[in-house]
């Protein structure tokens, strides 16, 4: 398989918010409870926080978290997680019908957030609660002192302020399963009158506004249209979610559903843009990609299993243990967010630890990293700078979600400040290597410092407590630089991460 593919300077998508890496964590299953906290672990700290997790988080160099839900938030009490622990209740989660016991607050939670070098990304219950609420918690976490909330904060040993400035306003309130569901024109003018409260406060601060849980909700996406039309004016962003799987073991429709999400995102993108139009606004919104991430693996049993289950405390629940295959999709998901940067600003793989999640933990046992932690945290870690618009010219297959697909997936992103261009490939090709011929117009002097591959692995396996590193990224070869062009091949079925240096 011959591929052409073009990357020059000047051709650019723009800018990329470095929060396209962040992440999600909720209180759900052992997200939180046995994973990032776990007390008496040999690796807690005295606060009971795993080290051995907290380090794996610290790797992936993660711009901002999203806490504490999620469907959890929208019958949360905030107020129950604060104060001296043994005086905290023990609250019935009805998200997933289980008991919620409060060792871990808004305190504990942004302590952790510091060690982890994350900025806090803070949901507000508009389900059950509604925009008092939602100001107190904003006022506790905010405000420096002298004010009822503010003074309590600082009675439970946090003198200064957190200061956080994104605020999401509530969570998947289009749903039917959610606590607090809301028809949108409902919902639209309760999340505008808690934006303007919260802008009331702080003009700097960010608010996300709730779209579609997925783009098959019957009501996309006439919900964004009509939310938007709402509280247009007062939001920064709007929220997509969308959760992936391969039920039907058909490898290549699995990994078009990257060509269907970005259909998704420009669909929305459009409505943003209809809305603007309309109401003759001046502000842009964005997009807040804040939950995503492949999820099928358990999720009917589970399914079933929370409806069995007798409100246990932080049982294993949507625990995916992901494959070489996972991989491959994320490594392509990924491209296709730093494809879209110019309206995805925010992303967030959903969950970190344990729930549907590149990290697992064993209770009082090791923690690791799963197959999809490695082309996150190349992401994270190299996708920062301005995106460009990669021209790539490779055969294509046609499937149920998608036509036109190419086996060659690129994205490349160039960082003006180290002067180094980073192509992410993925061959997703099941049988052919790609002869690559890779052009690099507009950057002189072009040397090849560093080449990260997985491949060669079948496509069911991955990682375990017992074989952590049983799919894990290595030193790739088989790509040079000749003339001023990258060239060479790639094996099928396999992702890399290339960084050139030029000038």
């Amino acid at each position: 398989m011959k591929a052409r593919v073009s990357v020059h300077r000047d051709f650019q998508i723009g800018s990329i918010d470095d929060r396209l890496y962040s992440a999600f964590i909720e209180h759900m299953g052992r997200a939180i409870y046995g994973g990032i906290y776990e007390p008496g672990h040999p690796q807690a700290d005295e606060d009971g926080f795993r080290q051995d997790v907290l380090q794996f988080v610290q790797d992936l160099k993660i711009p901002a978290i999203r806490y504490p839900g999620g469907n959890f938030v929208s019958a949360y009490n905030w107020e129950d997680g604060i104060g001296p622990k043994d005086q905290r209740p023990v609250r019935l989660d009805l998200a997933w019908r289980t008991k919620e016991t409060n060792q871990v607050g808004i305190n504990e939670f942004a302590k952790w957030s510091e060690m982890a070098g994350i900025e806090m990304m803070l949901a507000v219950n508009l389900g059950s609660r509604g925009l008092d609420e939602a100001r107190n918690f904003l006022e506790y976490t905010n405000f420096p002192g002298g004010t009822t909330w503010s003074d309590l904060r600082r009675s439970h040993g946090v003198e200064n302020p957190y200061d956080v400035k994104m605020w999401c306003l509530g969570n998947e309130m289009d749903g039917p399963w959610q606590i607090g569901h809301k028809k949108a024109v409902e919902y639209g003018r309760l999340a505008n009158e808690t934006a303007k409260a919260f802008k009331g406060f702080d003009r700097s601060i960010e608010t996300v506004v709730c779209g579609s849980s997925n783009d098959g909700m019957p009501s996309y996406p006439e919900w964004e249209r009509q939310v938007l039309e709402e509280c247009y004016e007062n939001v920064d962003y709007i929220s997509l979610h969308k959760y992936f799987g391969n039920r039907s073991r058909d490898t290549l429709n699995f990994f078009g559903k990257v060509e269907e999400t970005g259909r998704y995102i420009q669909t929305i993108a459009g409505a943003i843009d209809y809305v603007k139009a309309k109401k003759r606004a001046k502000n842009d919104v964005f997009i807040c990609f804040d939950e995503w991430n492949v999820w099928y693996h358990e999720r009917e049993e589970d399914g079933r299993r929370i409806r069995e289950w007798d409100w246990p405390e932080a049982p294993a629940l949507l625990e995916e243990t992901y494959n070489f295959e996972d991989a491959l999709f994320v490594a392509c998901l990924l491209n296709e967010f730093i494809r879209r940067s110019d309206r995805v600003r925010i992303a967030c793989i959903a969950q970190l630890v344990n729930v549907i999640a590149p990290i697992r933990a064993e209770k009082g046992g090791p923690a690791w990293r799963q197959t999809i932690y490695y082309p996150y945290q190349f992401a994270s870690l190299y996708g920062r700078g301005t995106a460009l618009n990669v021209g790539v010219d490779a055969p294509t297959y046609d499937c149920r979600v998608a036509d036109d697909v190419k086996y060659l997936d690129v994205a490349g992103v160039h960082d003006p400040g180290t002067d180094i261009v980073t192509l992410f490939m993925v061959n997703r090709h099941l049988d052919e290597a790609a002869e690559l011929d890779v052009s690099l117009k507009g950057f002189a002097g072009a040397r090849l410092i560093e080449h990260l591959s997985m491949e060669g692995h079948e496509l069911l396996v991955g990682n375990s407590g017992a074989d952590p590193d049983r799919v894990v990224p290595g030193k790739g070869d088989g790509l040079g630089v000749e003339d001023g062009a990258l060239k060479g091949s790639i094996s099928p079925l396999s992702y890399h991460v290339v960084r050139l240096s030029v000038t």
